[in-house]
């Protein structure tokens, strides 16, 4: 049986399934919430299903979005990663991960989790939103992330990422998770 789905899940296995099983649902793992980071970071001038059917190969690349091991990359590592076929290979996109990996760990000291921290900034509650590309939300967390020193961490990164951990609900009324 077909289910109605948001129009940009289309028919692709792969988005039918990131859609129906993640896209929106609430992620309070904080390696979940790092793995989603980097997805989003990498993904900036791409199209999502570009991630999406490379994804096992980052979670290959980067040591299964283990935050200690991500954020104790050396030069060497980089390189590696680099050369790697299987992801995207962009130099800055890369070093933002490493990078990123250690702001989050700080965060984890500061708040306990870096789930406590996100979620924070809607006291644990999920905003029912318009599909919109950026919201006052975003622009807020994007800039606490890049005072705090993290990279590819825009406005419109950020919301994609709000949506994909589940603490923006953008499901269509068309669509069977509305």
């Amino acid at each position: 049986m077909s289910e109605n789905r948001c129009t940009w899940a289309g028919s692709d296995e792969v988005y039918v399934r990131y859609h129906d099983d993640e896209w929106g649902v609430p992620t309070h793992d904080d390696r979940e919430l790092f793995e989603m980071l980097v997805l989003e970071s990498f993904q900036a001038g791409l199209s999502w299903i570009t991630i999406l059917k490379k994804r096992e190969n980052f979670k290959r690349a980067f040591d299964d979005f283990d935050v200690r091991k991500v954020a104790s990359y050396d030069d060497a590592k980089v390189e590696e990663l680099r050369m790697n076929e299987g992801i995207i290979r962009h130099k800055g996109k890369i070093n933002a991960a490493v990078n990123n990996a250690q702001v989050f760990i700080e965060i984890q000291d500061e708040f306990g989790s870096f789930d406590e921290y996100i979620w924070g900034f809607t006291d644990g509650e999920i905003i029912k939103a318009e599909f919109l590309t950026e919201s006052e939300l975003s622009r807020h967390i994007s800039k606490d992330l890049k005072k705090r020193g993290m990279k590819f961490v825009g406005p419109t990164i950020i919301y994609s990422y709000l949506e994909s951990i589940g603490m923006i609900d953008n499901h269509q009324e068309c669509c069977f998770k509305y």
